[in-house]
């Protein structure tokens, strides 16, 4: 058995290790092959002033090797400022919608890059209603300098028509405040083309959250018949380098270093908490009781590496693998101990039975894989550039996934209720029982609170929020986690007194549980006493 965990731990570690090496993290290093999809959302930042984009398009080509028929306003870049919850509102018109196909307008503030392929040519693109934006400058290639330099050739934006010109041969205010478009050159070595552009944020008014996609609008549908035959598959290298001032962090994600180790804190002072309370009521502490205590110390130990993870990110764009492998497997032992632990709970698990039911075996048959599959999503999805074609994929799987294992950990707690409701009306015990079954309902109250917010609200917060506050959304979701612990070690806490601990293990012990009162008619004074203690009840029987 120890072998095969060993084994077990063996493999998660290589698999994560594997997947921190693939990952550049906010230095994104993307590579594409053969994709047929029509738009690739290559990332979202949050730019503060004096922060940066910088992105080489190292090479771009297509199976069939040609391009002569593909036309200039096919297959190109956006990038344009999102509002605060990310999403680009010219994307609202659907997905066979391509904004390169059509001008800039007011409802598209930003720049659209176009490549020509036959004129080896990148026609640059800016909305007139944009208001204040970067502006998008190409880094050209050394040689393509000098002879431009040697030409006596402009090495600015040169505009779309020469006949704009006044005749002294420079072109009026009034054009150039209207002009719309810019060409630079593509470079092309057999049939890969290649493309370099930066730009600074300058002002406080180009301040925000800024999408960037690559479109491939040759692959949409013209009509319901067309077929996979109609589509361009597209190879493509990127390289993007994203940074803030002081951080390669965007912006709403730069407090989470400090908001991490604080929680941290909280999460390891909680944890310190419930040991006293365990060492102060020790003749009534189980197992279960133990299980909760190491839960706020995994966390702790979790929030702790990934503090770490965000810090390294920040000062150099990629994580140190050694941590980043660290933090993934504290989180994936968080993960599976918290749903665990809340299960164990809803069954009673130590506290009164010792041996799990095969209904309840049979919830943890699923909830466990399932947990494991969850954060061999998250660690997935943490480790891939999101212009992939498998990001998506594994984002819709943790977000079934989860929604299973919330779904799967209140079966336990509905059973314990329905026990206690039909006991209730039978074995005459209706104070204790009535006890127990509040005590329950308030414990499902408590998941679904914590499921809904942590899953819903909190995540709703975050579309709502500015750009450079999106750490709300990990501090919410943190300081629910944090009040759902408290409450439940408040709720569960080893006393003999607590309703929770009476809860009868079978049916049949009932009867021998039922309170004998002193019988005048029988002439009788036998009475049981109910003790609490250590292990399961004892009884004592004394003569009146």
């Amino acid at each position: 058995m120890a072998t095969g965990k060993r084994c077990m731990f063996t493999v998660i570690n290589a698999i994560i290790t594997a997947l921190i090496i693939e990952s550049q993290c906010r230095l994104h290093h993307l590579v594409l092959k053969d994709d047929i999809r029509q738009r690739v959302h290559l990332n979202t930042f949050g730019f503060y002033k004096a922060g940066y984009m910088r992105m080489s398009m190292n090479s771009l080509s297509f199976s069939n090797g040609k391009t002569d028929n593909i036309d200039s306003s096919t297959i190109g870049f956006s990038l344009d400022r999102a509002s605060n919850n990310g999403f680009s509102t010219y994307l609202d018109e659907g997905l066979d919608y391509c904004p390169l196909k059509k001008d800039p307008g007011s409802n598209f503030a930003g720049v659209l890059l176009l490549l020509d392929f036959k004129n080896n040519l990148v026609r640059k693109k800016t909305s007139a209603e944009a208001g204040v934006f970067p502006k998008v400058i190409p880094m050209l290639p050394k040689n393509i300098v000098e002879q431009q330099a040697e030409k006596g050739q402009d090495l600015q934006d040169k505009g779309p028509d020469d006949g704009s010109r006044s005749k002294t041969g420079s072109k009026s205010k009034r054009d150039v405040e209207n002009k719309t478009e810019y060409t630079y050159p593509l470079q092309n070595k057999g049939k890969i083309y290649s493309f370099q552009f930066y730009f600074n944020i300058t002002t406080d008014e180009q301040q925000g959250l800024y999408n960037f996609y690559f479109y491939n609008c040759y692959s949409l549908p013209i009509n319901q018949d067309s077929s996979l035959s109609d589509m361009l598959p597209f190879s493509i290298d990127i390289n993007i380098v994203e940074k803030n001032p002081d951080s390669f962090l965007s912006a709403g994600e730069i407090p989470l270093p400090k908001l991490y180790i604080c929680m941290s804190m909280f999460f390891f002072l909680i944890g310190t908490l419930w040991v006293h309370v365990l060492r102060t009521h020790s003749s009534d502490v189980y197992k279960i009781h133990w299980l909760m205590a190491a839960l706020p110390f995994t966390k702790s130990l979790s929030l702790i590496f990934h503090a770490i993870d965000y810090y390294y990110i920040s000062n150099q764009g990629f994580p140190i693998e050694g941590w980043a492998v660290v933090y993934y497997i504290t989180h994936l032992l968080k993960g599976a101990l918290l749903f665990i632990t809340i299960a164990l709970i809803g069954t009673g698990w130590a506290f009164v039975k010792h041996i799990l039911s095969d209904k309840d075996k049979k919830i943890f048959m699923i909830v466990i894989p399932l947990q494991v599959l969850a954060n061999v999503a998250y660690i997935i999805i943490e480790s891939t550039e999101e212009g992939s074609s498998e990001y998506g994929l594994w984002m819709e799987i943790l977000f079934l996934v989860d929604l299973l294992c919330c779904g799967a950990i209140l079966f336990p707690v509905v059973w314990s209720i329905r026990h206690l409701q039909e006991a209730s009306a039978t074995d005459g015990k209706a104070a204790i029982n009535l006890a127990q079954l509040k005590l329950f309902r308030h414990y499902y109250v408590m998941i679904v609170c914590y499921i809904y917010f942590t899953r819903i609200i909190a995540s709703l917060i975050k579309v709502i929020v500015p750009f450079q506050w999106k750490w709300l959304y990990q501090l919410l979701d943190e300081l629910a986690t944090l009040t759902f612990f408290f409450l439940t070690g408040h709720k569960f806490q080893p006393a003999s007194y607590n309703p929770y601990l009476l809860l009868p293990v079978e049916d049949e012990d009932m009867e021998m549980d039922d309170v004998v009162t002193t019988s005048t008619a029988m002439g009788e004074g036998v009475k049981k006493v109910k003790k609490l203690s250590n292990g399961p009840s004892e009884e004592r029987e004394s003569m009146a």
